[in-house]
Formats: structure tokens, C-alpha cells, sequence
């Protein structure tokens, strides 16, 4: 009974973390201040807003292989990120056919 009971929970988990793979990835706690100097070394940031899987809304930085989580309500951070837009990941949704496609409509419109 206890290995069935062991697999059960042990799929169940594997389950939940193949539907939701970002649970774990949210930031639980934020804080209210920023060095500059941190801002000065961010290479990327991403926004997480409070709903679905994550229950605060944040911004998180991204310096070399650590994060921060900040509070997107801080000036300094509101006024670094209208400057840094460009360090925004981008989504990489085009597929090759999406691609294709806009290459045979620009053809056609030339015609």
C-alpha cells in the first residue's frame, strides 16, 4: 500500500508540473528598493503580473544567473524600465510556415 500510495503521489506532482511549469518560478516576496548599481547590470526583465499561478505583481531582474524581485511601484524602476524596454524577452511564436506565409503575401502585393 505505501509504494501504490508513493507512485500516486509522485505522478500526481510530475502532473502538476507538466501543466504548470511556472508555478515554481513566481516571486513569493518583493522588495521595496533598488540599488542603482543593480539596475546598471540587469541584462533582462520580465513582468509578473498577480494572476493565475502568481499572487504578486512584480518585476523581476535578471542579473547573470540570479534574480531580483521588485516592486514594479518604485520610480526608479518604473522610469529604468521605459528606458531598458529593449531587455524585454521576446517570444519566439514565428514558425517557419507563419514565415512562408508573410513572404507569399509581400510577393503578392508587389504583383
Amino acid at each position: 500500500l505505501v509504494p501504490f500510495i508513493s507512485m500516486l503521489f509522485l505522478t500526481l506532482l510530475l502532473f502538476f508540473l507538466a501543466l504548470f511549469p511556472g508555478a515554481f518560478n513566481c516571486c513569493m516576496k518583493i522588495s521595496d528598493e533598488i540599488p542603482k548599481g543593480i539596475l546598471r547590470r540587469v541584462k533582462r526583465f520580465e513582468l509578473q503580473k498577480a494572476d493565475g499561478l502568481c499572487h504578486l505583481e512584480a518585476v523581476i531582474l535578471y542579473i547573470e544567473s540570479r534574480k531580483f524581485c521588485v516592486s514594479p511601484r518604485i520610480k526608479k524602476v518604473k522610469k529604468w524600465m521605459k528606458k531598458n524596454k529593449h531587455k524585454i524577452p521576446r517570444k519566439k511564436n514565428h514558425s517557419r510556415k507563419q514565415r512562408r506565409m508573410k513572404i507569399i503575401k509581400k510577393k503578392e502585393k508587389k504583383q
